[in-house]
């Protein structure tokens, strides 16, 4: 038997590396920040069943000042979350073709992008035209 111990490389910070991971690692952690948010979408349901008085207690809650920065973080985590998402759907996805030429990748990321802000302004009119 030899005596020699086998060299394992360490593994911190293996993502710092390489710009890829880095963004990957930003990717992810977004969806940390995501998940956060429906749990207090969560909250705001279970309180809703508790009854006006301990919902509008929830809302007063929303318009702290903490939350205010609260949600402009989420805004802008969510916003890089979509584009992150938008722009790796092009590399995971199937080739397509539409009147058999290949769909680039700029167009699949752009239609992404658009649907999602198309998307985000219906629910908006949909929510002022209730209130």
């Amino acid at each position: 038997m030899s005596n020699r111990r086998p060299y394992v490389r360490s593994m911190d910070g293996w993502w710092k590396r390489d710009p890829y991971f880095i963004r990957y690692m930003a990717r992810e952690v977004t969806a940390v920040f995501v998940a956060a948010y429906a749990v207090l979408l969560l909250v705001g349901l279970v309180r809703l069943g508790q009854g006006e008085a301990a919902f509008n207690g929830w809302l007063q809650y929303l318009k702290t000042p903490w939350m205010l920065v609260f949600h402009l973080i989420v805004l802008a985590v969510f916003c890089y979350h979509t584009w992150s998402w938008f722009n790796i759907m092009p590399k995971t996805m199937p080739i397509m073709f539409v009147g058999g030429k290949r769909v680039q990748p700029g167009a699949i990321t752009g239609t992404g992008l658009a649907a999602s802000v198309i998307a985000c302004l219906a629910v908006l009119f949909i929510v002022r035209g209730m209130s």
